[in-house]
């Protein structure tokens, strides 16, 4: 292997805590008391499939993440029976920006640091580039160039979201180890050819989480966390 490219939403950082966090400043600043934060982020992020599903189906020309994100959080604003055009438009761009300013896990930065001393390492992300920049300038993430989505122009699971990105490395698939902490988008890299590492987040999702609680195949390396993962590099 020569790269380590990695899922970010739920396998690097914890997407749920960050945004409930950023949804209580909101609520709190226009004493918005109805909705529980935490449920308000499970809505917004319930939209993120199904929004990209018209990208990958072409229904609609590719569109950044960023976009889809803040299309999403008008719907997940009405769901939770708040109305968004109670609100100035600044305000909810501000909000929408809350996925550029989330936390990685705590063993993410230790283990990736250690995995670039013998690897490429790059997010292999849905998220469009300015976004992974400034979460990699906020975090810390010591990422060697950004991949993903608004550069291969497809998102995850999608086949050309894997190969494009070996394509862009000039490696074969089988030198990129792919890690994530869900089984369905290593079971799309397996089926490309990447080497496949699984990391498990099992509170991605809150505490009672049910699902990506344990791998669901042989992956090529399952790790506890990304020290974890490092350790079990073979550089």
């Amino acid at each position: 292997m020569k790269a380590f490219c990695f899922d970010v939403f739920g396998t690097v950082v914890d997407w749920r805590t960050g945004i409930a966090r950023e949804a209580t400043a909101f609520f709190d600043r226009h004493g918005l008391s109805a909705c529980n934060p935490y449920d308000f982020a499970d809505v917004w992020r319930r939209l993120y499939q199904p929004s990209m599903e018209d990208c990958r189906a072409g229904r609609r020309p590719f569109t950044k993440l960023d976009i889809l994100h803040r299309e999403n959080l008008d719907a997940a604003l009405n769901a939770c029976g708040i109305d968004p055009n109670d609100f100035q438009t600044t305000e909810l761009d501000q909000l929408n920006h809350a996925w550029h300013r989330l936390d990685p896990w705590p063993d993410v930065i230790d283990g990736l640091t250690r995995l670039k001393a013998g690897y490429i390492i790059a997010p292999a992300s849905n998220g469009n580039v300015s976004l992974l920049l400034d979460m990699a300038k906020r975090a810390g993430l010591p990422w060697d160039l950004i991949l993903g989505a608004e550069v291969t122009q497809a998102y995850k699971p999608s086949a050309p979201a894997y190969t494009r990105m070996a394509d862009l490395l000039d490696l074969h698939p089988n030198e990129i180890c792919m890690v994530a902490a869900h089984n369905d988008d290593l079971q799309a890299a397996r089926r490309c050819g990447l080497t496949t590492a699984f990391v498990p987040r099992v509170t991605e999702h809150g505490d009672g989480q049910s699902i990506d609680l344990y791998p669901s195949q042989e992956w090529d390396i399952i790790a506890t966390d990304f020290n974890d993962l490092a350790d079990k590099a073979d550089y």
